[in-house]
């Protein structure tokens, strides 16, 4: 690396520091909205129970979300954006599982098979 690639980099090091203690503003910042989780349920006709078990998650977790008493967060939020913007990879993956454990299948026997199938 020369000199002065090295020294752009510490500048942006040091310029990251500093924003991340509070003694600059960021140059820029991206928003993400909230998904409106029961305006996205309703949508799709899903009673809370149905939706919840859609997304792997609790009735009670789901009624807080709606009732804006907790927010998702992590990988909820990321899966609200996705069931928001692209519905049909949610349910096919759901649909997919459901198919298997329908089957007796867990999604580890499933793993195992394509593994030996490779093998």
């Amino acid at each position: 690396m020369n000199n002065e690639l090295f020294s752009q980099l510490m500048e942006s090091i040091e310029e990251g520091g500093a924003i991340l203690r509070g003694e600059a503003e960021p140059s820029r910042t991206f928003e993400y909205p909230d998904v409106d989780v029961k305006e996205l349920r309703e949508r799709y006709k899903l009673s809370q129970d149905k939706f919840a078990s859609l997304l792997g998650i609790s009735p009670g977790t789901l009624r807080g979300w709606e009732q804006g008493r907790r927010r998702p967060d992590g990988a909820a939020r990321v899966l609200l954006r996705v069931a928001e913007k692209h519905p049909r990879a949610v349910l096919d993956t759901v649909r997919g599982d459901a198919r298997l454990a329908a089957k007796g299948v867990s999604p580890q026997k499933k793993k195992e098979a394509k593994a030996e199938a490779r093998a």
